[in-house]
């Protein structure tokens, strides 16, 4: 019970970290008395982040203030189970007659271990940018490409491809071009239960260019994603904030905090100290590398040529497209791309498959 109730005055940063710790993905907002005051989701973060850019403010403006619950003592697990089906949410707190939590109740606890929440469906291809030599990663990258670079008992390529598929996703394109063969020989070996199509790069592209090749192949938003990095989210809620706010290409960033161990010196003119802020630290929302695009911008992607994603997104901005930015938290974001955080990674992953 301890580790979903929380007070209102923690940040929207902690938070953040306590729903990164708990399993239920629901924190319970009590009072100095555990009585039930509101309720936090990633989602209810999400919306705070988006409207507020800010990361220090308490949970206050951000919590659900009409959560759903039950009375201790008129529980009935059939009308519980109705509340569950026909509102989509995971846990209902239960309170005893002063409003005080006593319990809580989660949909896998209504329904039995044998049916849990299932991920909402959806139809989108993927798209995986697989094509980089992974320098960074050498001495790996001299005999493996990139994207089979195994993280635990998985390539990160069937990491990547295992969240899409747990939301029914069949199709995917792959963008090759360092060691293609040994990428195309590994999927015709494996022989998997999804379409996989590979789109060859004749020439290096950068992180956006070789989309062009696949403008007369997609035609409903899809996702891209980098093929270095693992991304634990709610994909449909994604998917779904993407199309119903008219984005023409969404951006997944993720909460990233900097600490600096110094006292930094604010100066005057003409040298002068102004002040000393004393181990500052600072909140900012870091591009992940996952994304989801409408069709129509592929056409802004030049025939040949180095073109990256950030060069895709300056040319959406100056044709008048808007750019949607889907915040998540920084454990939700494993990146292996380099050494020091590949080995971060094994630890981290470890933790999502628990």
């Amino acid at each position: 019970m301890k580790n979903i109730m929380v007070p209102s005055h923690i940040s929207i940063k902690k938070a953040m970290e306590y729903l990164d710790e708990t399993a239920e993905k629901v924190l319970l907002v009590v009072d100095d008395d555990q009585r039930l005051i509101g309720a936090l989701t990633d989602g209810d973060i999400r919306r705070h982040i988006l409207r507020e850019q800010n990361l220090i403010d308490s949970i206050e403006k951000a919590y659900n203030r009409d959560p759903f619950f039950v009375f201790q003592e008129n529980f009935d697990l059939v009308k519980v189970k109705g509340i569950f089906t026909e509102n989509i949410i995971s846990l209902i707190p239960i309170l005893d007659r002063d409003r005080k939590v006593v319990d809580y109740i989660t949909w896998e606890k209504a329904f039995g271990n044998d049916k849990e929440v299932e991920k909402q469906k959806i139809e989108a291809p993927v798209v995986i940018m697989a094509g980089g030599k992974g320098t960074r990663l050498k001495p790996f990258t001299t005999v493996l490409p990139k994207p089979l670079i195994p993280v635990g008992d998985k390539t990160v390529m069937d990491h990547i491809i295992d969240r899409f598929r747990a939301h029914g996703i069949g199709s995917y394109y792959l963008t090759v071009n360092h060691m293609s063969k040994i990428i195309r020989a590994y999927f015709e070996e494996k022989n998997p239960d999804y379409t996989i199509g590979f789109v060859k790069e004749e020439e290096p592209r950068g992180t956006a260019g070789s989309l062009q090749l696949l403008k007369d192949k997609l035609n409903t938003p899809f996702f891209v994603s980098n093929c270095d990095i693992i991304i634990e989210a709610d994909y449909s809620d994604l998917y779904e904030f993407h199309t119903k706010g008219c984005y023409d290409l969404t951006l997944v960033a993720a909460a990233k905090q900097f600490n600096i161990p110094y006292g930094i010196c604010e100066l005057k003119e003409n040298g002068n100290l102004k002040g000393i802020q004393e181990k500052p630290e600072y909140n900012f929302l870091v591009n992940t590398g996952l994304y989801v695009l409408n069709p129509d911008v592929l056409e802004l992607i030049p025939d040949s040529g180095m073109f990256h994603m950030t060069h895709l997104i300056d040319r959406v901005k100056e044709e008048g497209g808007t750019v949607g930015v889907y915040p998540v938290s920084e454990k939700s974001w494993i990146d292996i791309g380099q050494w020091e955080e590949y080995r971060r990674s094994l630890k981290q992953l470890s933790v999502f498959n628990d």
